[in-house]
């Protein structure tokens, strides 16, 4: 298996796990809390951003974290953050979506695009960890 092709699987394994967490702070904001959607998914995507970080580079890229890398990192979660909150708000606003539903859905779409993103900025003057 050539290299782009498994840090691409364990991109998606790393993203499973990141789902994960993102879901259950989700939910414990959203649901527990009685904080809206909105607000519930800034804060699970923002907590869950930072673990992502650190497992994408540990894991996924194999590249040692620095302060540079970890300040640019949310540049790659632009893409993520703008698909998923338009899909979210579409899901729910214009489908009726369940507020729960909603983002396990919204991530899906923004995968593909996170993931070149985030090879980019990761691997850039990388050393290995």
């Amino acid at each position: 298996m050539n290299k782009r092709k498994a840090e691409f699987i364990r991109f998606i394994v790393i993203g499973g796990i990141n789902t994960l967490n993102y879901y259950a702070i989700y939910m414990v904001v959203h649901h527990l809390w009685k904080v809206s959607y909105g607000v519930s998914h800034v804060v699970a995507f923002t907590l869950s951003m930072v673990a992502s970080f650190f497992l994408n580079s540990y894991f996924t890229f194999h590249v040692k974290p620095t302060w540079r890398k970890f300040f640019q990192f949310p540049l790659t979660q632009v893409v993520n953050f703008t698909v998923t909150t338009i899909c979210i708000y579409l899901l729910v606003e214009q489908f009726g979506m369940s507020t729960s539903l909603a983002p396990l859905f919204a991530i899906f779409i923004a995968v593909p695009a996170t993931f070149i993103v985030t090879s980019k900025i990761l691997k850039q003057g990388h050393s290995a960890v």
